[in-house]
């Protein structure tokens, strides 16, 4: 995927730059540039001191990046690898660098007895603006893999792609999800590909390839699920619809994206959450803060009506099938690791009683009995984790800040 390739920008710039570089001399023919008037040895110093510096830029933000990312998977999750390098600031940065770099080079090599002064006077221009660039990405790189900005970036996301997933409000309770069609003639679609994860499957094309076979097509895989050589894709009944369409209906990858998938927003703040409690780092307040973002799209799926998993025709015939996680589901996924691993930390216990207590005020009535189950759980593992009845008392009480902020 185009989104999450580090070269391509790079590349790209670098075939810019090859381009432009004769438009600019012909530019600088037809108009006899002499702004700087520089000599052919004044000429040759400012470029080769530059595309030396350039190619130190280069080289150091390639450098400094896979250090910092390394020690932000060690310290946050292993799922931010892929969100760094897709970061769309980080390419245009590394593109500004390779542009300002080969089109240096490129403007070099039509010094000779006579200065192109145009094109020496843009590189030296590129060579100078990225100065400023550079020291700003300093700032942001530093800045951008802290645990709550990597958290909002994983949230804001997330939030995103909740909307597209389900854009309907909340307005009844939930639709059950889609019944597996009547017993009929039945063919397995299996993966002929590389193993790997669902990614997403196209729905209005799967919708259609069922409606003109008279068919009805069933997705095996959810969303997010890994699914090996030969493992049984799609189950297709009353009719039959060609392998190939199928195969190229469903995208499967290396590793989850959001793209079709909220709960791996879910995931990875829950990742980050269970790292920072872990025994080798012990940082409660991390999973305060992850359990805040965790708070915030809890609630914001809460209010949507969740997809009951099927797709029906403009007659009302079920044409496609497909697992989707129902509303137990994400609170499970939100709250129960957090739960096991944050039971013993007065500041994670308040936190989870202080969300679960809001939400059983805000969310409708559907979406309570879930709540209510895990405010039990959570009452029990207060119960095993705090033998001193006082420590019990304070640990029920609900606290957005963990510790700080209940009233006494």
């Amino acid at each position: 995927m185009l989104r999450w390739s580090l070269w391509l920008m790079p590349v790209a710039a670098i075939g810019a730059a090859l381009v432009i570089a004769p438009l600019i001399r012909w530019v600088d023919h037809r108009t006899g540039w002499t702004l700087f008037n520089l000599s052919p040895e004044g000429a040759r110093s400012i470029l080769g001191a530059f595309t030396a510096s350039m190619l130190t830029f280069v080289v150091f933000v390639v450098s400094s990046l896979l250090i910092v990312v390394q020690l932000a998977s060690a310290a946050l999750t292993p799922r931010v690898i892929a969100r760094v390098f897709a970061d769309h600031r980080l390419k245009w940065v590394l593109s500004a660098f390779t542009f300002a770099y080969a089109y240096s080079i490129a403007a070099a090599g039509r010094v000779d007895d006579t200065v192109p002064q145009l094109p020496v006077a843009l590189a030296i221009a590129c060579s100078v603006g990225c100065i400023p660039i550079f020291f700003w990405f300093v700032q942001w790189l530093g800045g951008s893999l802290r645990p709550i900005v990597m958290l909002q970036s994983v949230a804001e996301e997330g939030h995103a792609v909740v909307a597209s997933v389900y854009p309907q409000l909340y307005d009844r309770p939930d639709e059950p999800p889609g019944l597996s069609p009547a017993a009929g003639a039945v063919s397995i679609v299996d993966h002929a590909g590389r193993s790997g994860v669902v990614l997403a499957f196209s729905l209005d094309g799967l919708a259609a390839l069922a409606e003109r076979a008279n068919a009805v097509i069933e997705v095996l895989p959810q969303v997010g699920d890994f699914v090996a050589r030969g493992d049984p894709l799609f189950r297709v009944r009353h009719g039959v619809v060609d392998a190939g369409s199928l195969r190229a209906s469903i995208a499967i990858g290396p590793e989850r994206t959001m793209e079709q998938d909220p709960r791996f927003a879910f995931r990875i703040m829950v990742d980050i959450a269970s790292k920072a409690l872990s025994p080798a780092i012990n940082d409660p307040t991390t999973a305060v803060l992850a359990l805040d973002q965790i708070h915030d799209l809890l609630m914001d799926i809460g209010r949507r009506r969740l997809a009951p998993g099927r797709v029906l025709d403009a007659r009302g015939q079920l044409r496609l099938y497909f697992g989707t996680p129902d509303w137990s589901d994400y609170v499970s996924l939100a709250v129960t690791e957090i739960r096991q691993y944050g039971g013993s930390s007065m500041q994670v216990v308040r936190r989870l009683h202080a969300m679960i207590e809001h939400l059983l005020q805000v969310l409708p009535e559907g979406r309570k009995a879930a709540l209510e189950r895990e405010r039990s759980l959570l009452r029990a593992a207060i119960k095993r984790a705090f033998p001193d009845e006082q420590d019990q008392v304070q640990a029920r009480v609900g606290d957005f800040q963990g510790i700080g902020s209940s009233e006494s």
